[in-house]
Protein backbone atom coordinates (compact mmCIF):
# COMPACT_ATOMS: atom_id res chain seq x y z
CA UNK A 1 0.00 0.00 0.00
CA UNK A 2 1.17 3.17 -1.19
CA UNK A 3 1.52 5.59 1.31
CA UNK A 4 -0.08 9.77 -0.27
CA UNK A 5 1.87 13.01 -0.19
CA UNK A 6 0.82 13.91 2.78
CA UNK A 7 -1.18 11.92 5.63
CA UNK A 8 -2.12 12.12 8.96
CA UNK A 9 -2.34 9.57 11.96
CA UNK A 10 -2.69 10.22 15.54
CA UNK A 11 0.16 7.90 16.22
CA UNK A 12 2.99 6.47 14.09
CA UNK A 13 4.81 3.26 15.11
CA UNK A 14 8.52 3.11 13.60
CA UNK A 15 9.59 -0.73 12.87
CA UNK A 16 7.33 -4.03 12.81
CA UNK A 17 9.20 -5.93 15.16
CA UNK A 18 8.12 -7.84 18.45
CA UNK A 19 7.89 -3.95 20.19
CA UNK A 20 6.24 -2.57 17.20
CA UNK A 21 3.68 -5.17 17.15
CA UNK A 22 3.21 -5.24 20.75
CA UNK A 23 2.14 -1.10 20.43
CA UNK A 24 0.11 -1.65 17.47
CA UNK A 25 -2.06 -4.53 19.79
CA UNK A 26 -2.66 -2.48 22.44
CA UNK A 27 -3.06 0.77 20.30
CA UNK A 28 -6.08 -1.15 18.60
CA UNK A 29 -7.47 -1.94 21.44
CA UNK A 30 -7.65 1.74 22.62
CA UNK A 31 -9.32 2.65 19.71
CA UNK A 32 -6.14 4.83 19.06
CA UNK A 33 -5.44 5.37 15.26
CA UNK A 34 -2.18 4.68 13.86
CA UNK A 35 0.38 3.61 11.01
CA UNK A 36 3.21 1.32 11.82
CA UNK A 37 6.13 1.68 9.57
CA UNK A 38 8.86 -1.16 8.56
CA UNK A 39 11.89 -0.95 6.48
CA UNK A 40 11.75 -3.86 5.42
CA UNK A 41 9.36 -6.81 6.29
CA UNK A 42 7.47 -7.87 9.35
CA UNK A 43 10.11 -9.51 12.03
CA UNK A 44 12.75 -9.22 9.37
CA UNK A 45 15.68 -9.44 12.06
CA UNK A 46 14.13 -12.92 12.80
CA UNK A 47 14.20 -13.97 9.51
CA UNK A 48 17.20 -12.40 7.37
CA UNK A 49 19.66 -11.08 10.51
CA UNK A 50 20.44 -14.19 12.48
CA UNK A 51 22.32 -17.41 11.43
CA UNK A 52 20.59 -20.20 9.89
CA UNK A 53 20.76 -22.99 12.58
CA UNK A 54 19.69 -19.86 15.38
CA UNK A 55 16.51 -20.53 17.90
CA UNK A 56 14.82 -18.55 20.56
CA UNK A 57 16.59 -18.14 23.56
CA UNK A 58 13.72 -19.01 25.49
CA UNK A 59 10.76 -22.32 25.68
CA UNK A 60 7.90 -21.10 23.75
CA UNK A 61 5.55 -21.39 26.59
CA UNK A 62 7.60 -18.21 27.84
CA UNK A 63 8.65 -15.89 24.72
CA UNK A 64 5.88 -14.84 23.00
CA UNK A 65 2.96 -12.85 23.49
CA UNK A 66 0.35 -13.89 25.90
CA UNK A 67 -2.58 -13.26 23.51
CA UNK A 68 -0.93 -15.88 21.48
CA UNK A 69 0.81 -19.23 21.21
CA UNK A 70 3.62 -20.36 19.01
CA UNK A 71 1.91 -22.42 16.08
CA UNK A 72 3.37 -26.18 15.70
CA UNK A 73 5.68 -25.55 18.69
CA UNK A 74 5.38 -26.90 21.98
CA UNK A 75 5.29 -25.40 25.19
CA UNK A 76 8.86 -26.82 26.44
CA UNK A 77 10.26 -26.58 22.88
CA UNK A 78 12.67 -23.86 21.64
CA UNK A 79 10.49 -22.09 18.10
CA UNK A 80 13.66 -21.98 14.93
CA UNK A 81 14.08 -18.05 14.10
CA UNK A 82 11.74 -18.72 10.59
CA UNK A 83 9.09 -19.68 13.17
CA UNK A 84 9.33 -16.91 15.36
CA UNK A 85 9.04 -14.47 12.05
CA UNK A 86 6.48 -16.85 10.44
CA UNK A 87 4.68 -15.98 14.69
CA UNK A 88 5.14 -12.30 14.21
CA UNK A 89 3.51 -12.45 10.81
CA UNK A 90 1.02 -14.10 11.56
CA UNK A 91 0.00 -11.79 14.96
CA UNK A 92 -0.07 -9.03 13.06
CA UNK A 93 -2.56 -10.22 10.60
CA UNK A 94 -4.70 -11.57 13.58
CA UNK A 95 -4.98 -7.60 15.18
CA UNK A 96 -5.22 -6.31 11.54
CA UNK A 97 -2.42 -4.42 12.15
CA UNK A 98 -1.72 -1.37 10.19
CA UNK A 99 2.09 -2.05 9.11
CA UNK A 100 3.14 -1.04 5.94
CA UNK A 101 6.45 -2.48 4.95
CA UNK A 102 9.10 -1.08 2.62
CA UNK A 103 8.69 2.28 4.34
CA UNK A 104 12.29 3.84 5.46
CA UNK A 105 11.70 6.61 7.97
CA UNK A 106 14.43 8.95 7.21
CA UNK A 107 13.41 12.03 9.79
CA UNK A 108 11.02 12.80 12.36
CA UNK A 109 10.95 16.29 13.89
CA UNK A 110 8.68 18.59 15.74
CA UNK A 111 6.07 20.54 13.67
CA UNK A 112 6.43 24.13 13.09
CA UNK A 113 3.39 25.97 15.05
CA UNK A 114 1.72 23.03 15.96
CA UNK A 115 1.55 20.12 18.26
CA UNK A 116 2.84 16.65 16.74
CA UNK A 117 5.17 15.72 14.75
CA UNK A 118 6.59 15.03 11.19
CA UNK A 119 7.45 12.28 9.90
CA UNK A 120 9.91 12.44 6.39
CA UNK A 121 9.75 8.70 4.87
CA UNK A 122 11.03 7.26 1.52
CA UNK A 123 7.08 6.97 -0.35
CA UNK A 124 5.98 10.61 1.66
CA UNK A 125 5.17 12.72 4.70
CA UNK A 126 2.91 11.98 7.39
CA UNK A 127 2.16 14.57 10.75
CA UNK A 128 1.11 12.24 13.81
CA UNK A 129 0.29 13.34 17.41
CA UNK A 130 3.01 11.29 18.53
CA UNK A 131 6.03 8.87 17.56
CA UNK A 132 6.92 5.21 18.98
CA UNK A 133 10.45 4.08 18.01
CA UNK A 134 10.27 0.52 18.35
CA UNK A 135 13.27 -0.31 16.32
CA UNK A 136 14.85 -2.30 19.29
CA UNK A 137 18.52 -2.87 20.48
CA UNK A 138 19.96 -4.43 17.57
CA UNK A 139 20.56 -1.76 15.37
CA UNK A 140 23.90 -1.33 14.02
CA UNK A 141 26.25 -4.37 14.26
CA UNK A 142 29.90 -3.23 16.46
CA UNK A 143 33.20 -4.48 15.93
CA UNK A 144 36.13 -3.30 17.38
CA UNK A 145 38.63 -2.08 14.58
CA UNK A 146 41.70 -3.50 16.47
CA UNK A 147 42.56 -6.46 13.99
CA UNK A 148 44.18 -5.45 10.88
CA UNK A 149 42.48 -7.53 7.83
CA UNK A 150 46.43 -8.19 6.39
CA UNK A 151 46.57 -10.01 9.75
CA UNK A 152 43.50 -12.15 9.34
CA UNK A 153 41.46 -11.25 6.10
CA UNK A 154 37.69 -12.24 6.66
CA UNK A 155 36.45 -10.42 9.12
CA UNK A 156 32.29 -10.18 9.91
CA UNK A 157 30.01 -9.34 12.96
CA UNK A 158 27.91 -12.01 14.19
CA UNK A 159 25.05 -10.36 12.13
CA UNK A 160 26.35 -11.35 9.12
CA UNK A 161 27.34 -15.02 10.10
CA UNK A 162 24.79 -17.88 8.61
CA UNK A 163 26.60 -21.16 8.31
CA UNK A 164 29.74 -22.40 8.28
CA UNK A 165 30.11 -23.07 4.41
CA UNK A 166 30.20 -19.20 4.26
CA UNK A 167 33.65 -18.57 5.51
CA UNK A 168 36.94 -19.69 4.10
CA UNK A 169 38.83 -22.52 4.96
CA UNK A 170 40.83 -22.35 7.94
CA UNK A 171 40.57 -22.09 11.89
CA UNK A 172 37.93 -19.11 13.38
CA UNK A 173 38.78 -16.63 16.18
CA UNK A 174 35.41 -15.81 17.57
CA UNK A 175 35.17 -12.72 19.65
CA UNK A 176 32.42 -12.46 22.67
CA UNK A 177 31.05 -15.77 24.34
CA UNK A 178 27.60 -14.48 24.96
CA UNK A 179 24.73 -16.58 23.65
CA UNK A 180 25.69 -15.84 20.23
CA UNK A 181 29.37 -16.23 20.24
CA UNK A 182 29.04 -19.60 22.10
CA UNK A 183 26.53 -20.96 20.10
CA UNK A 184 28.60 -20.21 16.52
CA UNK A 185 31.53 -21.06 18.10
CA UNK A 186 29.73 -24.58 19.31
CA UNK A 187 28.44 -24.85 16.03
CA UNK A 188 31.75 -24.20 14.02
CA UNK A 189 34.09 -26.68 16.44
CA UNK A 190 31.23 -29.26 15.22
CA UNK A 191 31.78 -28.57 11.55
CA UNK A 192 35.50 -29.69 11.85
CA UNK A 193 36.65 -26.34 12.43
CA UNK A 194 39.84 -25.07 14.55
CA UNK A 195 38.13 -22.67 16.82
CA UNK A 196 39.45 -20.03 19.11
CA UNK A 197 36.50 -18.36 21.38
CA UNK A 198 37.48 -14.98 23.13
CA UNK A 199 35.70 -14.98 26.61
CA UNK A 200 34.61 -11.64 28.32
CA UNK A 201 32.62 -11.17 31.35
CA UNK A 202 29.60 -12.69 31.30
CA UNK A 203 26.30 -14.82 33.51
CA UNK A 204 25.79 -18.06 32.77
CA UNK A 205 22.60 -19.55 34.04
CA UNK A 206 21.73 -22.72 33.97
CA UNK A 207 19.21 -24.11 31.06
CA UNK A 208 17.08 -25.73 33.47
CA UNK A 209 17.29 -26.71 37.38
CA UNK A 210 14.82 -28.84 38.99
CA UNK A 211 12.99 -29.31 36.30
CA UNK A 212 12.68 -25.89 35.40
CA UNK A 213 13.71 -23.56 32.69
CA UNK A 214 16.03 -20.79 33.87
CA UNK A 215 13.31 -18.05 32.87
CA UNK A 216 11.07 -19.83 35.53
CA UNK A 217 13.95 -19.65 38.14
CA UNK A 218 14.31 -15.39 37.12
CA UNK A 219 10.37 -15.32 36.88
CA UNK A 220 9.54 -16.97 40.62
CA UNK A 221 13.07 -15.15 42.28
CA UNK A 222 11.79 -11.65 40.84
CA UNK A 223 15.00 -11.41 38.77
CA UNK A 224 12.84 -10.16 36.01
CA UNK A 225 11.92 -7.32 37.52
CA UNK A 226 15.03 -5.79 38.67
CA UNK A 227 14.85 -2.26 37.49
CA UNK A 228 18.80 -1.63 36.92
CA UNK A 229 21.98 -4.07 36.12
CA UNK A 230 23.30 -5.84 39.59
CA UNK A 231 27.09 -5.55 37.85
CA UNK A 232 28.58 -3.87 34.97
CA UNK A 233 28.39 -6.69 32.46
CA UNK A 234 25.20 -8.08 31.87
CA UNK A 235 26.18 -10.53 28.78
CA UNK A 236 24.34 -14.10 29.19
CA UNK A 237 25.41 -17.14 28.20
CA UNK A 238 22.52 -19.86 27.68
CA UNK A 239 21.40 -22.06 24.63
CA UNK A 240 18.32 -22.90 22.82
CA UNK A 241 20.12 -24.98 20.50
CA UNK A 242 19.91 -28.81 20.96
CA UNK A 243 16.63 -28.49 22.61
CA UNK A 244 18.29 -26.15 25.28
CA UNK A 245 21.24 -26.79 27.07
CA UNK A 246 23.25 -24.52 29.88
CA UNK A 247 26.52 -22.94 27.92
CA UNK A 248 29.73 -24.70 29.89
CA UNK A 249 32.56 -23.72 29.06
CA UNK A 250 34.53 -26.69 30.48
CA UNK A 251 32.08 -28.62 27.58
CA UNK A 252 33.42 -26.42 24.94
CA UNK A 253 37.26 -26.87 25.93
CA UNK A 254 36.89 -30.47 25.89
CA UNK A 255 35.06 -30.66 22.63
CA UNK A 256 38.10 -28.84 21.15
CA UNK A 257 37.92 -24.90 21.40
CA UNK A 258 40.77 -22.95 22.74
CA UNK A 259 38.80 -20.56 25.05
CA UNK A 260 41.41 -17.54 25.55
CA UNK A 261 40.47 -14.13 27.43
CA UNK A 262 39.18 -10.83 26.05
CA UNK A 263 40.87 -9.60 22.39
CA UNK A 264 43.03 -6.72 22.42
CA UNK A 265 44.67 -4.89 19.72
CA UNK A 266 46.90 -6.65 17.49
CA UNK A 267 50.29 -5.92 17.39
CA UNK A 268 53.68 -7.18 16.01
CA UNK A 269 52.16 -9.49 13.24
CA UNK A 270 50.52 -11.36 16.23
CA UNK A 271 46.83 -11.32 18.13
CA UNK A 272 47.05 -10.68 21.55
CA UNK A 273 44.51 -11.50 24.92
CA UNK A 274 43.80 -10.01 28.09
CA UNK A 275 44.97 -12.10 31.45
CA UNK A 276 41.62 -12.29 32.69
CA UNK A 277 40.28 -15.80 31.57
CA UNK A 278 40.40 -17.85 34.20
CA UNK A 279 38.72 -14.55 36.17
CA UNK A 280 35.94 -14.55 33.84
CA UNK A 281 35.02 -18.14 33.83
CA UNK A 282 35.33 -18.36 37.51
CA UNK A 283 33.07 -15.27 38.33
CA UNK A 284 30.45 -16.99 35.13
CA UNK A 285 30.41 -19.95 37.69
CA UNK A 286 29.88 -18.04 40.87
CA UNK A 287 27.01 -16.61 39.12
CA UNK A 288 25.86 -19.96 38.47
CA UNK A 289 26.15 -21.45 41.52
CA UNK A 290 24.35 -18.46 43.42
CA UNK A 291 21.35 -18.46 41.02
CA UNK A 292 21.45 -22.74 42.23
CA UNK A 293 21.21 -21.59 45.76
CA UNK A 294 18.77 -18.95 45.07
CA UNK A 295 16.82 -21.23 43.62
CA UNK A 296 16.87 -24.38 46.39
CA UNK A 297 16.65 -21.99 49.32
CA UNK A 298 13.44 -20.92 47.61
CA UNK A 299 12.64 -24.24 47.30
CA UNK A 300 12.99 -25.31 50.78
CA UNK A 301 11.20 -21.91 51.92
CA UNK A 302 8.18 -22.60 49.59
CA UNK A 303 7.77 -26.52 50.30
CA UNK A 304 8.16 -27.27 46.67
CA UNK A 305 9.29 -31.01 45.91
CA UNK A 306 11.57 -30.79 42.97
CA UNK A 307 13.56 -33.05 41.99
CA UNK A 308 17.13 -32.09 43.52
CA UNK A 309 20.02 -32.40 41.35
CA UNK A 310 23.49 -32.41 43.45
CA UNK A 311 25.59 -33.03 40.25
CA UNK A 312 24.78 -29.36 38.99
CA UNK A 313 26.56 -28.13 41.87
CA UNK A 314 30.01 -29.83 40.92
CA UNK A 315 31.66 -27.87 38.09
CA UNK A 316 35.04 -30.22 37.87
CA UNK A 317 38.56 -28.65 36.96
CA UNK A 318 39.17 -25.67 35.32
CA UNK A 319 40.64 -27.06 31.58
CA UNK A 320 44.45 -26.42 30.70
CA UNK A 321 43.45 -23.39 28.51
CA UNK A 322 41.99 -21.67 31.10
CA UNK A 323 44.50 -22.33 33.85
CA UNK A 324 47.32 -21.69 31.11
CA UNK A 325 46.31 -19.50 28.92
CA UNK A 326 47.19 -18.60 25.47
CA UNK A 327 47.95 -14.49 25.56
CA UNK A 328 49.41 -14.12 22.09
CA UNK A 329 48.74 -16.16 18.68
CA UNK A 330 50.23 -15.64 15.38
CA UNK A 331 47.48 -16.35 13.35
CA UNK A 332 49.19 -17.52 10.45
CA UNK A 333 50.76 -19.88 12.39
CA UNK A 334 47.31 -21.29 14.01
CA UNK A 335 45.93 -21.05 10.51
CA UNK A 336 43.55 -18.51 11.32
CA UNK A 337 41.53 -17.46 8.54
CA UNK A 338 38.57 -15.67 9.50
CA UNK A 339 37.30 -13.35 12.97
CA UNK A 340 33.34 -13.42 13.91
CA UNK A 341 32.87 -10.82 16.09
CA UNK A 342 30.02 -11.36 18.33
CA UNK A 343 30.15 -7.91 20.41
CA UNK A 344 26.99 -6.72 20.03
CA UNK A 345 25.10 -3.63 18.49
CA UNK A 346 24.85 0.04 18.88
CA UNK A 347 21.88 2.31 18.51
CA UNK A 348 21.17 4.93 16.07
CA UNK A 349 18.99 7.07 16.00
CA UNK A 350 19.92 9.57 14.28
CA UNK A 351 16.47 10.32 12.05
CA UNK A 352 15.14 11.09 15.51
CA UNK A 353 15.65 14.61 15.51
CA UNK A 354 13.60 15.64 18.60
CA UNK A 355 14.72 16.77 22.26
CA UNK A 356 13.99 13.13 23.47
CA UNK A 357 18.45 12.50 24.42
CA UNK A 358 20.72 12.46 27.04
CA UNK A 359 24.31 14.39 26.57
CA UNK A 360 25.91 11.34 25.45
CA UNK A 361 23.48 10.61 23.14
CA UNK A 362 21.25 8.21 25.06
CA UNK A 363 17.43 8.02 24.81
CA UNK A 364 15.92 10.12 27.81
CA UNK A 365 13.01 8.59 29.31
CA UNK A 366 10.94 7.00 31.85
CA UNK A 367 9.76 3.56 30.94
CA UNK A 368 9.89 4.41 27.56
CA UNK A 369 8.06 7.50 27.98
CA UNK A 370 10.73 10.31 26.73
CA UNK A 371 11.58 14.00 27.67
CA UNK A 372 9.74 14.98 24.66
CA UNK A 373 6.37 15.02 24.66
CA UNK A 374 4.74 12.81 22.26
CA UNK A 375 8.56 10.67 22.23
CA UNK A 376 8.01 7.15 23.26
CA UNK A 377 10.86 4.34 22.95
CA UNK A 378 9.95 0.64 22.93
CA UNK A 379 12.15 -2.66 23.03
CA UNK A 380 15.79 -1.71 24.80
CA UNK A 381 17.46 -3.63 27.06
CA UNK A 382 16.37 -2.15 30.87
CA UNK A 383 13.35 0.25 29.20
CA UNK A 384 11.47 -0.53 32.78
CA UNK A 385 13.09 -3.95 34.13
CA UNK A 386 15.45 -7.08 32.94
CA UNK A 387 12.84 -8.44 30.83
CA UNK A 388 11.98 -5.31 28.67
CA UNK A 389 13.93 -6.34 25.25
CA UNK A 390 12.20 -10.19 25.41
CA UNK A 391 9.27 -10.75 24.00
CA UNK A 392 6.92 -10.96 26.64
CA UNK A 393 8.49 -7.86 28.78
CA UNK A 394 8.25 -5.58 25.75
CA UNK A 395 4.57 -6.16 25.40
CA UNK A 396 4.24 -4.52 29.10
CA UNK A 397 6.17 -2.30 28.58
CA UNK A 398 4.08 -1.28 25.10
CA UNK A 399 0.77 -1.23 27.51
CA UNK A 400 2.52 1.26 29.65
CA UNK A 401 3.59 3.57 27.10
CA UNK A 402 0.12 3.12 25.72
CA UNK A 403 -1.41 3.82 28.24
CA UNK A 404 0.54 6.88 28.71
CA UNK A 405 -1.00 7.86 25.20
CA UNK A 406 -4.58 7.37 25.63
CA UNK A 407 -4.16 9.62 28.84
CA UNK A 408 -2.58 12.81 26.93
CA UNK A 409 -5.20 12.19 24.45
CA UNK A 410 -8.05 12.10 26.80
CA UNK A 411 -6.71 15.60 28.12
CA UNK A 412 -6.09 16.77 24.24
CA UNK A 413 -10.05 15.69 23.59
CA UNK A 414 -10.96 17.55 26.58
CA UNK A 415 -13.47 20.51 26.19
CA UNK A 416 -15.30 22.38 28.87
CA UNK A 417 -19.27 21.85 29.08
CA UNK A 418 -20.95 25.27 27.89
CA UNK A 419 -21.79 27.60 30.77
CA UNK A 420 -25.55 27.33 31.91
CA UNK A 421 -27.51 29.73 33.15
CA UNK A 422 -27.11 31.49 37.12
CA UNK A 423 -29.56 30.06 39.50
CA UNK A 424 -29.61 33.70 40.67
CA UNK A 425 -30.34 34.96 37.36
CA UNK A 426 -32.90 32.37 36.46
CA UNK A 427 -34.70 31.23 39.66
CA UNK A 428 -36.10 27.88 39.57
CA UNK A 429 -40.04 28.08 38.73
CA UNK A 430 -40.95 26.96 42.40
CA UNK A 431 -38.77 29.68 43.65
CA UNK A 432 -40.11 31.99 41.73
CA UNK A 433 -43.81 30.91 43.40
CA UNK A 434 -42.71 31.36 46.95
CA UNK A 435 -40.94 34.85 46.02
CA UNK A 436 -44.75 35.75 44.52
CA UNK A 437 -46.33 34.78 47.77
Amino acid sequence: MAISPTESTEVVVVGAGQSGLAASAHLTRQGIPHLVLEKEDIADRWRHGRWDSLVANGPAWHDRFPDMEIPGVGPDDFATKDQMADYFAVFARSIDAPVRTGVDVRSVTPRDGAAGFTVETSTGTITAGGVIAATGPFQVPVAPRIIDEELVPHQIHSAAYRNPEQLPEGGVLVVGAGSSGAQIAEELRASGREVHLSVGPHDRPPRSYRSRDFVWWLGVLGKWDATAPDSDHVTIAVSGARGGHTVDFRELAAAGITLVGRTEPAADGTLRFADDLRRNITEGDDNLLGLLAEADAYCAVNGLDLPEETEVHELGPLPACVTDPVRTLDPREAGITSIIWATGYAQDFSWLQVDAFDAAGRPAHQRGVSTEPGIYFLGLPWLSRRGSSFIWGTWHDAMHVVDHIDTRRRYAQYAPALPSASPLSAPAPRLLEEISR
